[in-house]
C-alpha cells in the first residue's frame, strides 16, 4: 500500500551565479597569467594612444608650440569642428567615397562571382586575374592610375583624342567635378576582387539539392537566385559590405597619394584631412578631436560586424 505522506515537492530552481567579476578573475588568475604579458602589449599600443588622442582633443596646440604647453579649452575643438564649412565639405565627400566604392565594389565583385561560379574553360586563369588589382601595392597602383589619368601623358585621355571623342585629355584628377569619381573609379578597381573571393566562398555553402528541387518545381534562373542563393549568401553578404564599409571609410592611400586632397578639398575625406591637420598644420588638438569622432563611427560600425559575426555563429549552431 502506498502512503501519500502529502503535496509533492516542487522541483528546486537553480540558483544564479552571483560570483562577481573580480572573484572569478582571481580563481582564473593563473589562466590570466599567461595572456597578461600579450594585454600589458596591447595596452601600450593601443590603449594609451586612444587615452592620449582623447585627452589631446580638449587641447589647444597652437602651431611651433611643445605638446607640453598646449592649454586646456574644453570642447571648443569639436565645436570648431561641427560649426566649420570644410568638415562639412569633407564629410559630404567621404559619404560619397565610402557608399560609392563600398556599393559598387559589391555589386561588382557579387556579379564577377556569379559568373566564376559556372565551369568554363579558362576558369582559374580568368579568377587569377582577377585576383592582381587586390594583391597589388596600394601605393604602386595609386601612382599607376595617376600616370593613367595625367592629363599630358595619359593613356585615357590619348586614346579619347585618338578615336575623336575629345579635342583634348581631359583632367581626371585636376578638375574638382571629376576628381572624386575618377578616384571612385580606381578604389573600386582595388576592392571588387576582395567582394569577389567573399562572394565565391559564399556560393559554395548553397545546396545544390535546393537548386534542383527549385529548378524541378519550374523556377527559372533569377527564381533560383532571389528565392534560393541568396537567402544563403545575406550573412556573407552583410560581413562583405561591412567590411568594405570599414576599409574605404578609413582609406588613405589612393587619395593621398594621387590628389593630396586636392585640388579645393575636392577629394579631401576624413582621414586625409586628419593627416594634413595633423602633420601639415600641427593642429594636434583639432586632429584629435577629428580622429575621436572617426573612432566613433569606425567603432558603430564594428559593433554591427561583430553582431552579423555572432549571428552567423549562433545560425550554424541551430543547424
Amino acid at each position: 500500500m502506498t502512503i501519500v505522506t502529502g503535496q509533492a515537492e516542487a522541483p528546486r530552481r537553480l540558483q544564479p551565479d552571483r560570483s562577481g567579476v573580480l572573484r572569478k578573475i582571481w580563481e582564473h588568475r593563473a589562466d590570466y597569467a599567461y595572456v597578461l604579458p600579450a594585454i600589458a602589449v596591447m595596452l601600450i599600443v593601443i590603449a594609451y594612444p586612444i587615452y592620449y588622442t582623447i585627452e589631446l582633443s580638449f587641447f589647444n596646440t597652437p602651431p611651433g608650440l611643445q605638446l607640453r604647453d598646449k592649454t586646456f579649452i574644453g570642447v571648443d575643438n569639436y565645436t570648431a569642428i561641427l560649426t566649420s564649412e570644410v568638415f562639412w565639405k569633407v564629410t559630404w565627400n567621404t559619404l560619397i567615397w565610402t557608399l560609392g566604392s563600398t556599393f559598387i565594389s559589391f555589386v561588382l565583385g557579387f556579379a564577377t562571382a556569379l559568373a566564376l561560379h559556372r565551369d568554363f574553360v579558362g576558369r582559374g586563369v580568368l579568377r587569377a586575374i582577377l585576383i592582381i588589382p587586390w594583391v597589388i601595392s596600394a601605393v604602386a597602383a595609386s601612382y599607376i592610375w595617376k600616370w593613367i589619368y595625367h592629363s599630358d601623358f595619359g593613356i585615357i585621355g590619348a586614346v579619347l583624342v585618338e578615336l575623336g571623342l575629345a579635342d583634348r585629355p581631359p583632367n581626371f584628377i585636376d578638375s574638382v567635378g571629376t576628381v572624386l569619381p575618377s578616384l571612385i573609379v580606381v578604389n573600386i578597381w582595388r576592392e571588387f576582387p576582395f567582394a569577389m573571393i567573399m562572394m565565391m566562398a559564399g556560393l559554395q555553402t548553397v545546396p545544390d539539392q535546393l537548386l534542383r528541387a527549385a529548378k524541378v518545381d519550374g523556377a527559372n534562373a533569377w527564381q533560383r537566385f532571389w528565392h534560393v542563393t541568396f537567402p544563403h549568401l545575406r550573412n556573407v553578404s552583410t560581413v562583405t559590405i561591412l567590411l568594405l564599409a570599414v576599409a574605404n571609410f578609413n582609406s588613405f592611400i589612393i587619395p593621398w597619394i594621387m590628389t593630396g586632397g586636392g585640388p579645393s578639398n575636392a577629394s579631401h575625406i576624413w582621414i586625409t584631412h586628419i593627416y594634413e591637420l595633423a602633420f601639415g598644420r600641427q593642429r594636434w588638438g583639432v586632429a584629435s578631436a577629428y580622429s575621436v569622432l572617426l573612432f566613433l563611427i569606425l567603432m558603430t560600425l564594428g559593433y554591427f560586424y561583430v553582431r552579423a559575426l555572432s549571428g552567423n555563429e549562433r545560425k550554424d549552431k541551430s543547424a
